[in-house]
C-alpha cells in the first residue's frame, strides 16, 4: 500500500508562518524607502568624493551603487517569486530570490577585490585628501544608512534575497563609519594614508558577507539540507516511530530560503496503517523541525526486509535505486 502527501499550506501561516501577501507588499514599501535614500545620496557623495579627492567616498559611493543594484534586484526577485507554480517550472521561480542573494554575494566579493588593489597603491603613494570634506560627508553617509538599514530591517529578513540587501548597507554602514574616522585622522594629523587603511578594514567586512551570502546560496542550488537540518538526527526519528521498520531515500532540502522541504520511502510494520503512520511522522516534522512540505511514499515492509536488523540494507531490494543510508531504531552507520 502507498501513501504520498503534500503536507504543505497555502494560506497565510503557510510554509512554517513565512507569508507570502500582505508581508510581501510590506517588505517591497520598505525596499522602496531605502532604495530611495542610498540613491539620492549617492549620486550627492560621487562628486563630493571627486572634490575631495577620497578613494574612502569614492568606493563608499561604489558600495552604495551596489547597494541600490541589490534592492532593485530583490524587488524584481520578489515579483518573480510569487509567480503560481505551472508548465516545467513546478516550484514557480522561488529560486530567484536566491540568484538574487547570490550575486549580492558575488558582487560583494568582486568590489571588495578592486577596493584592495586600490587601496594598497594608494598606501604607497596617497594623494593628498580633503580631510575636512571626507568627515563631514561620511557623517551624513552614516545617518543615510542607518535609516536605510532600519527600514529594510523592518522587511522579513528569513528570506536570504532580503538579507543579501541588508547585508549590502550594513556594509556600507561600517564602510562610512571607517571613512569618517579616517577623515577625522587626516584633517587633525595629516595622515593620508588613513583613506587606504579605513577601506581596507571596509573590504575585510565586505569578503567576510559576500562570503556568507555565497556559500548560503550555493548550498541551496545544491540542494543541501538547510544548515539547521540534521538529516541523520531526522532519519532516526522517524525511524524510532514504534510502527516503522525502515526509513531510506531520505531527501531533505530548500525550495527556496525559510522553506525546507522533504521526501522519503517510510516501511512500516505489515499490521500498522499507513495513512496514521503517515499523518503522525508529518506532524512530527511540522511541531519539531517547522518542516511542511513533506512528500512521504509509506508501504508495508515485506518479511525478508523486517529480519534485517544489524548491517547494511538488504541489498536495496526496497528500492531499484536507493540513495542515502538506511535508518532503523538499532545501532547502525549513517
Amino acid at each position: 500500500m502507498t501513501s504520498a502527501h503534500h503536507g504543505h499550506e497555502h494560506g497565510s501561516g503557510g510554509h512554517a508562518g513565512h507569508s507570502h501577501g500582505v508581508t510581501a507588499d510590506a517588505d517591497r514599501r520598505w525596499l522602496a524607502i531605502a532604495l530611495t535614500l542610498i540613491t539620492s545620496f549617492m549620486a550627492a557623495e560621487v562628486v563630493i568624493g571627486v572634490v575631495a579627492r577620497s578613494l574612502a567616498l569614492i568606493s563608499d559611493a561604489a558600495h552604495m551603487l551596489t547597494d541600490a543594484v541589490s534592492i532593485v534586484l530583490a524587488l524584481i526577485a520578489m515579483r518573480l517569486a510569487e509567480r503560481p507554480a505551472r508548465g516545467g517550472f513546478t516550484y514557480g521561480l522561488k529560486r530567484a530570490e536566491i540568484l538574487s542573494a547570490q550575486a549580492n554575494g558575488l558582487t560583494l566579493l568582486l568590489l571588495g577585490a578592486w577596493l584592495a588593489y586600490e587601496a594598497v597603491r594608494r598606501l604607497f603613494d596617497p594623494p593628498e585628501v580633503a580631510g575636512g570634506l571626507m568627515f563631514y560627508t561620511a557623517l551624513a553617509g552614516i545617518v543615510v544608512n542607518v535609516a536605510a538599514a532600519w527600514c529594510i530591517s523592518k522587511a522579513n529578513r528569513t528570506s536570504l534575497n532580503i538579507e543579501g540587501a541588508y547585508q549590502h548597507i550594513l556594509n556600507d554602514l561600517f564602510a562610512f563609519i571607517g571613512t569618517a574616522i579616517a577623515g577625522l585622522v587626516v584633517l587633525l594629523t595629516g595622515f593620508a594614508r588613513a583613506d587606504a587603511i579605513a577601506t581596507l578594514v571596509v573590504v575585510a567586512l565586505m569578503f567576510k558577507a559576500g562570503y556568507g551570502l555565497v556559500r548560503e546560496s550555493g548550498r541551496i542550488f545544491l540542494e543541501a539540507a538547510p544548515a539547521h537540518l540534521d538529516p541523520d538526527v531526522i532519519g532516526d526519528r522517524l525511524a524510532a516511530h514504534s510502527s516503522v521498520a525502515e526509513v531510506h531515500d531520505l531527501h531533505v532540502w530548500a525550495i527556496t530560503s525559510g522553506q525546507p522541504a522533504l521526501s522519503a520511502h517510510v516501511l512500516v510494520e505489515p499490521v500498522a496503517d499507513c495513512h496514521t503512520v503517515r499523518r503522525d511522522l508529518e506532524k512530527m516534522l511540522q511541531c519539531d523541525y517547522e518542516v511542511s512540505h513533506t512528500t512521504l511514499q509509506v508501504d508495508h515492509a515485506r518479511a525478508d526486509v523486517l529480519e534485517v536488523r544489524t548491517g547494511a540494507a538488504d541489498n536495496g531490494s526496497h528500492c531499484d535505486a536507493a540513495h542515502g543510508p538506511v535508518h532503523r531504531d538499532e545501532p547502525h552507520t549513517h
